[in-house]
């Protein structure tokens, strides 16, 4: 029998490499190694409807599990890979056993960034990332507890919403000037600002962590400044690394992830990479990137697998992203760091505009608020630019 295709990783990713493989006709065995006791989910429910109760457990499941042994797929949960061989073509799992691939698929995504600051281990200290995480978050988001949230992106966001819903005093800390510093020009915070503001959630912004207080649980946060406040839970919500520890071992090229050509191929042969750890050159920024997304998830997957079955492969895609907070929908299409002038148009008042993102002449992103029109038109303006050579 020939060697599997052995996927390590068992997240979004690894579920459309499955399904695009078997409607590859991929012929050989695939392995699918993940160390949660779960099958393939949905991770952007976790900080919207799921943790809000609207989405039960089993709705979050990708694919049902007689979806993976049609397609001739093993899945080992609850199983860790150790180490990759690449010369032998060989993965060791925890527990000291070996499997020999034909093939290997890095899927391990992200984790979240741990908060540096002490007292980050207290019980009460919850990040956002997985199903067991919302569980035991739930479990302490009573009803009037006090929440502080530290960071200002669109999970300390998106769980701001979803725990003012469930009763709970909210109150966000953001290091920066002000929320979504990194990903939106001032319009959208500003309006992000007001949108929290008027559910009753305290912003506070331009100011650090320097602690988490208690002793066998949290009791509060004191900030950079000396201000102390009050808490019974924190949530970490301070950005992701992706998990490219084994890859790294194993020799392969790193670069803020694992580097891949445009046919997700990493360094060394047989090994591919696709999803939240993959570091793939972009025609259309010019540059390389690594994007921590859905579309990205399945799309790169289809690029791995048709490439896995022997198929060409370029794969350049247009970035989108969304989030949802109360009855706002956020929609961005593209990357827009490098962008040197904005164009608004729309009521923002009314909650309905979208803000284009400019370098030059050029479009570069579009940001949608509850305006789903404009969101589409921008996916296909996106699309059609002259590709920018990619340095190295």
């Amino acid at each position: 029998m020939s060697a599997p295709l052995v996927i390590i990783g068992a997240g979004q990713a690894a579920a459309q490499a499955v399904t695009s493989l078997k409607a590859e006709g991929y012929g050989k065995p695939i392995i699918v190694i993940g160390d949660e006791p779960y099958l393939p989910y949905q991770r952007p429910p976790l900080s919207k409807a799921y943790l809000g109760g609207e989405m039960t457990e089993d709705r979050l499941e990708l694919k049902a599990p007689a979806f993976y042994a049609d397609a001739g797929a093993e899945m080992r949960l609850s199983t860790r890979v150790a180490r990759i061989f690449p010369v032998g073509k060989e993965v060791e799992l925890s527990d000291g056993a070996r499997l020999t691939y034909g093939a290997l698929l890095i899927a391990t995504g992200t984790r979240a960034r741990t908060l540096p600051v002490p007292g980050a281990e207290l019980p009460g200290v919850f990040s956002i990332r997985s199903i067991d995480d919302v569980k035991n978050f739930r479990a302490a988001a009573l009803a009037g507890a006090r929440l502080v949230i530290i960071g200002g992106g669109y999970i300390g966001l998106e769980t701001a919403a979803k725990a003012k819903t469930l009763g709970l005093d909210v109150t966000v800390v953001e290091g920066a000037p002000r929320l979504l510093a990194r990903v939106a020009c001032t319009t959208i915070s500003d309006f992000a600002r007001d949108l929290h503001e008027g559910h009753g959630v305290t912003i506070l912004t331009g100011t650090g962590v320097a602690r988490i207080l208690g002793t066998d649980g949290v009791t509060g946060v004191e900030l950079a400044d000396g201000r102390v406040l009050p808490a019974d839970l924190v949530l970490s919500a301070v950005g992701a690394v992706p998990n490219g520890e084994i890859a790294a071992d194993a020799g392969l090229v790193m670069e803020n992830g694992i580097r891949v050509d445009e046919a997700t191929r990493t360094s060394v042969p047989d090994i591919y990479a696709a999803g939240d750890v993959a570091n793939f050159p972009s025609k259309l920024y010019g540059r390389r990137v690594r994007l921590e997304s859905v579309q990205n998830a399945i799309d790169q997957a289809k690029a791995a697998a048709k490439a896995i079955s022997g198929g060409a492969v370029a794969y350049d895609p247009v970035p989108w992203f969304w989030s949802d907070q109360y009855d706002v929908k956020l929609q961005i299409v593209g990357l827009l760091d490098g962008h040197d002038r904005t164009e608004c148009e729309g009521d923002v008042a009314a909650g309905r505009f979208c803000v284009r993102y400019f370098a030059g002449d050029r479009l570069v992103a579009v940001a949608s608020v509850n305006d789903p029109k404009s969101h589409m038109l921008a996916r296909k303006a996106l699309a059609t630019p002259p590709p920018i050579p990619v340095p190295g």
